[in-house]
């Protein structure tokens, strides 16, 4: 029993330092500068969203990443199901073709097989697009695969249609092809496997991803706490200390000084300031009787020099501003007065033709300048007849753009304009560098045009926006069996015939969705005047839709005859 009183004791000795700790720190606290405690809000503000943006970037990654493999792992899925399917399909059209006896019948069989061989080419060719990293090492072999059991097939079609469907029994009879048929289930059950793992991955993204989600939820509260924190500090600091201090000097301002100023007792910035207005209306009382007195004068002269002040720092303004311009100008300047004295030059011109800072002074003429300049072989002609032109052109008020080239070899461009009341100001430009960029770039074009037009490979561009044809070189007119101009200005589907437009637009939204395609995809098409042709095509684009010019160039190679020698031989 008597622990118990012992035990109350210390309980209410902890409470008691609890407390005391407690009003040291809040003293402490309210101690501090105003400056100090919205500064330590701030940082750890700053922190917290510092530690937001990393996470948003680690969230915006793992969104990532997750689009990608689930986007991946999706197609890859739909490859494999479509390329299972045709197989099967394609097998089951070849044992028709084992089954019929009619000729009509195993063709009917044959061109479906044909058909679907075609489908399985191009959904492996469309899958290998996709192919990732991690199908990098297994999917070159199952195409391999792939290419030999559509030749198979093309080989059984050959041997039905030709010899018979025995014949094509025969082939398909063998344990290679059963081998072949074997090895393509073991790869798609590969791929299988693969696509089960990658779709354990996503999850585990998905669930990295919420966790994240969580940490910015936090790190966003955390955030919020922080600024309402920040916000109650200077609306309990600043602002309404501030407006009891703006009241007291306008209070002051309006003559009333027997008051109080609040917040004197505070040691931050608040109560330095409170300080300084009571030092200030404590000044304001002991000049108040001075200042009634002098009230009017002051006004007046306040006044007075108000205006003197204004005028003055507009004057230095103006000046400031009108030298930094000529000065900075990339032209040089020259003003004359009606009589062609020089007004006014800025540094450009001097520096263009090398005058002497002495030499421009408030008797300086237009002919003082040409002389010089013709002495230092920077002016052709007759000084007096160009003074004579210029006046006369001064009189008659004409603007008036020249180039004139100088010994040295520069080619100025002088721009003359009158001026109201009489005068002339001219600009001259060094046109010299802008004058030879011109002829480089008309040889340029000379010489890529000349290039182009002798190439053996045909080269034709379109308009990515209408794709219509805007150029065709010489050999691409050779190829086609058409003139440029019945070309230009015209679609593949207003040359070709159908089929042949329809691989041709195919082919150019193929370039639009992947940029450049430099390797060369041979084709066949109709030619309307050249027959049935075996090209090959590189493609490249030119700009973009977010500019003035987006073209479609493609790079053509005739192999024509190198396809029908190929057959001969076979």
């Amino acid at each position: 029993m008597p622990a118990i009183p012992h035990m109350e004791s210390r309980q209410t000795a902890k409470k008691g330092g609890f407390r005391k700790m407690c009003g040291d720190l809040l003293y402490t606290l309210r101690n501090f500068r105003i400056a100090e405690k919205v500064s330590g809000i701030t940082a750890l503000l700053v922190v917290v969203m510092a530690l937001m943006v990393a996470m948003s970037i680690q969230s915006v990654r793992l969104q990532a990443s997750y689009r990608h493999t689930l986007a991946a792992s999706a197609t890859a899925a739909v490859n494999m199901g479509r390329v299972n399917a045709l197989i099967f399909a394609i097998v089951m059209e070849s044992r028709g073709i084992y089954m019929s006896t009619e000729p009509a019948a195993v063709r009917r069989y044959a061109d479906e097989l044909l058909r679907r061989n075609h489908e399985l080419a191009d959904v492996v060719a469309e899958w290998e697009k996709t192919v990732d990293l991690i199908d990098e090492e297994q999917f070159p072999a199952f195409k391999q695969r792939i290419d030999q059991f559509i030749d198979f097939r093309y080989e059984l079609v050959r041997r039905a249609t030709r010899i018979g469907p025995a014949a094509a029994r025969a082939l398909g009879d063998q344990d290679t092809n059963r081998a072949l048929r074997s090895q393509l289930n073991v790869d798609l059950e590969a791929f299988a496997k693969t696509y089960r793992e990658r779709a354990a991955q996503v999850q585990e993204i998905a669930d990295r991803t919420q966790m994240a989600s969580w940490y910015l939820a936090a790190l966003g509260l955390s955030g919020l706490l922080l600024t309402a924190l920040n916000v109650f500090v200077v609306r309990r600091s600043v602002i309404t200390p501030l407006a009891d201090i703006a009241k007291a000097t306008d209070s002051i301002a309006a003559g009333k000084v027997d008051f109080d100023i609040p917040h004197i007792e505070q040691w931050d910035e608040i109560g330095h300031l409170a300080r300084a207005v009571k030092n200030f209306r404590d000044a304001v009382c002991r000049n108040l009787e001075l200042e009634q007195l002098e009230h009017g004068t002051a006004i007046q002269r306040d006044t007075a020099m108000g205006e003197r002040d204004k005028l003055h720092d507009k004057y230095l303004e103006t000046k400031w501003l009108l030298h930094s311009a000529l000065n900075n100008m990339a032209q040089g300047l020259i003003m004359i007065d009606s009589k062609a004295k020089v007004l006014m030059t800025n540094v450009r011109f001097r520096q263009m033709y090398q005058l002497p800072p002495e030499m421009i002074g408030p008797d300086t003429t237009l002919r003082d300048i040409l002389t010089y300049r013709a002495e230092k072989g920077l002016f052709t002609g007759n000084v007096e007849d160009f003074l004579k032109a210029l006046l006369g052109r001064i009189a008659k008020g004409k603007p008036s753009t020249n180039e004139l080239p100088i010994a040295d070899g520069r080619i100025i461009r002088v721009s003359e304009q009158p001026m109201a009341g009489g005068g002339w100001v001219s600009t001259h430009e060094d046109f010299t560098e802008h004058r030879r960029a011109e002829r480089i770039l008309h040889r340029t074009e000379q010489f890529l045009a000349t290039i182009i037009e002798n190439i053996p490979e045909g080269i034709v561009a379109k308009d990515a926006r209408n794709l219509c044809y805007v150029f065709v070189n010489r050999a691409a007119e050779k190829m086609i069996g058409m003139s440029r101009a019945e070309i230009i200005g015209k679609t593949a589907r207003e040359l070709f015939p159908g089929a042949a437009a329809d691989l041709i637009e195919r082919r150019d939204r193929q370039l639009l969705a992947q940029d450049q395609q430099l390797e060369a995809i041979v084709d066949t098409i109709d030619n309307p005047t050249m027959g049935r042709r075996t090209i090959a095509v590189r493609r490249l684009q030119i700009g973009g839709p977010d500019r003035e010019s987006h073209l479609l160039v493609s790079m053509i190679e005739d192999r024509t005859d190198q396809a029908n020698a190929a057959d001969v031989a076979a």
